[in-house]
């Protein structure tokens, strides 16, 4: 029988699960919870709905999957979006366009964000990106 390599990560999955009470089903759904805000991270996305879809909780949710990738998923879907947005900004986008691509519905929320996130105003981080291309 030859055993499959497995990534670090489902390597981690599998430690994870084995010193856990939690179910498969529950990882299963957490696991697609995050798919989801991958996929729809510019829509609209109530942390309500994603522990009703994962059949828990909000706060046994966030507990979850904060316990398998070590960020509430709050954070990780603003860290995911400020990633898009910085990759948009960097080809040349602008910050009107940036903003509503990645999910957000008001440029000033975008900007104090985005500020918090990377030290930088959009402006700044599309000033600094255009001067490092010449």
């Amino acid at each position: 029988m030859a055993a499959t390599n497995k990534t670090f990560y489902e390597q981690e999955i599998d430690r994870l699960y084995s010193a856990s009470p939690l179910k498969a089903k529950q990882y299963l759904l957490i696991r697609q919870s995050k798919a989801f805000m991958e996929k729809y991270h510019s829509e609209h996305i109530e942390l309500d709905d994603l522990a009703k879809a994962a059949l828990m909780s909000r706060f046994h949710y966030v507990r979850v999957f904060k316990q398998l990738y070590g960020v509430t998923p709050r954070s990780y879907l603003k860290d995911m979006r400020i990633a898009k947005a910085k990759a948009l900004l960097r080809e040349g986008h602008p910050i009107t366009y940036t903003c509503f691509e990645v999910g957000y519905e008001s440029v000033a929320t975008f900007s104090s964000v985005f500020k918090k996130s990377t030290g930088y105003s959009p402006r700044e981080f599309q000033k600094r990106h255009k001067s490092n291309l010449e």
